[in-house]
């Protein structure tokens, strides 16, 4: 497994205006300690009020990834029933060009059932899902590797697609999978190069973990390839960030890999991009090289 430990930003683009998201992602461009940033992928808020505001998120990330010069950008995640795979393979390669290389592909089998229902987008049971997300993230992996391939799956097809421009990062961007069930673990195994982790607490991180070890063992799958990330979600009272510090780092010992801090809750604080460096990155980073020299 890798000796490092990396943080990162997830900024939910609900109820917040672009200026807002763009101020922050500026903002942690320029703190070196935050290595990167992240958006979600949905139509409507999550949280309350529902009939807030939302920006659609590839070509809010487009424009976020035009903006910055230096962190890595994604989602956390992409739904595989939102958009067809060969056209979001294309999204993604735009979005790499933009950013100069930078881009994260997070991916997963997408959840939300009120959002499908609303958009009129099928919502097929989980196992197809799984099913669906593991044909797209192939159809993907050749789209961008290949100049006109085919692929006859079944949900997804492709007839000598043309793919041009190929992404700038070679063979192709790094690729994220949310996961949480055996059978998704095993696609993590299959594709992905970090696991983003559905655990709400470290204990649940942990066994997860070992779950994907295993299955990583069982199919001959490299541990040291393999990323593992934790998302913690910072809670409104947690004002001095004293709660999200401790929560991140049980998730490190538990064998996080990447700590990402999702600031929704703060958009109107003033200097919180700052203030998570100082409160929670910088001590966090300092342990962990200390434990690890």
């Amino acid at each position: 497994m890798s000796n490092q430990l990396h943080f990162g930003i997830q900024t939910a683009q609900q109820h917040v205006s672009y200026q807002q998201l763009l101020d922050l992602w500026l903002e942690a461009d320029r703190e070196p300690l935050i290595e990167h940033m992240w958006i979600f992928d949905h139509f409507m808020p999550l949280s309350e009020p529902t009939d807030g505001s939302c920006f659609e998120s590839w070509t809010l990330l487009a424009a976020l990834a035009g903006q910055t010069k230096r962190v890595r950008v994604g989602h956390l995640v992409t739904g595989v029933t939102y958009r067809n795979p060969a056209i979001l393979a294309r999204q993604a390669v735009t979005v790499d060009h933009i950013s100069g290389g930078r881009l994260n592909l997070g991916i997963g089998a997408a959840w939300h059932a009120q959002e499908h229902q609303g958009y009129g987008l099928p919502f097929p049971s989980a196992g197809e899902r799984v099913r669906r997300l593991d044909e797209a993230v192939q159809i993907i992996q050749q789209l961008w590797t290949q100049t006109t391939p085919t692929f006859e799956g079944r949900y997804y097809q492709l007839h000598e697609a043309h793919s041009e421009p190929k992404p700038l990062q070679k063979p192709f961007p790094p690729i994220v999978i949310a996961a949480g069930g055996d059978n998704m673990l095993r696609i993590v195994t299959k594709h992905a190069d970090v696991w983003c982790s559905t655990a709400q607490t470290a204990e649940d991180f942990r066994e997860k973990s070992a779950r994907l070890t295993q299955h990583c063992e069982a199919s001959g799958r490299d541990l040291n390839t393999l990323e593992r990330l934790a998302t913690i979600l910072i809670r409104p009272a947690d004002t001095d960030f004293r709660q999200t510090r401790e929560t991140a780092q049980s998730f490190i010992e538990a064998g996080a890999t990447h700590i990402v801090l999702s600031i929704a809750a703060f958009y109107q604080r003033e200097e919180v991009i700052p203030h998570l460096v100082h409160e929670v990155i910088e001590p966090l980073k300092q342990s962990y090289e200390q434990v690890s020299a």
